[in-house]
C-alpha cells in the first residue's frame, strides 16, 4: 500500500503520470490476486529441487490442466478489476486528463493482455495439453 500512497502523492504534487505510475497499480493488484499462489509455487519447487524434500511438483494434463489455467484466468480478471479501480481512483484524484493519459494507456494495454490470456485459456479447452 505504501507504493500506492507514494504514487498518488507524487501525482497529487503535480507530476505527470507515466507508465511507471500505472505499473504500481498493476503490481499491487497482481500481488493481491496471485501472491499466495506464487509463494506456494516457489516453496514447492525450492523444497523439491534444492532441499530434496517433499514430493515432486504435479504436472497437469488434459481437462485438469484446462481447469487449473481457467482458475488462473479468473484471478487475472480479478487483478484487472482491482488494478483498474486503483488506476481510476488515481485519475479521479488528479482530475487533470492531460496528466493522466498514461494511466488510461496502462488499463488499455492490460485489457489487450487479458484478451490474449482468454484466447490461451480457451485454446487449452479446445486442444488440451497432452502428457508427453
Amino acid at each position: 500500500m505504501i507504493l500506492l500512497v507514494l504514487t498518488g502523492y507524487d501525482l497529487y504534487r503535480g507530476a505527470t503520470a507515466t507508465t511507471a505510475h500505472g505499473l504500481a497499480a498493476v503490481y499491487i493488484a497482481v500481488s493481491v490476486m496471485f501472491g499466495r499462489d506464487l509463494i506456494r509455487w516457489a516453496d514447492e519447487r525450492f523444497k523439491y529441487y534444492l532441499i530434496r524434500t517433499g514430493s515432486k511438483p504435479v504436472k497437469r494434463f488434459g481437462l485438469e490442466h484446462s481447469r487449473h489455467y481457467f482458475k488462473g484466468f479468473l484471478k487475472h480478471v480479478g487483478a484487472y478489476l482491482i488494478g483498474s479501480a486503483l488506476l481510476l481512483g488515481l485519475v479521479a484524484l488528479i482530475d487533470t486528463p492531460p496528466r493522466t493519459t498514461a494511466l488510461s494507456g496502462v488499463t488499455q494495454g492490460w485489457a489487450v493482455i487479458l484478451g490474449i490470456d482468454l484466447l490461451i485459456t480457451t485454446s487449452y479447452f479446445i486442444w488440451p495439453r497432452k502428457q508427453s
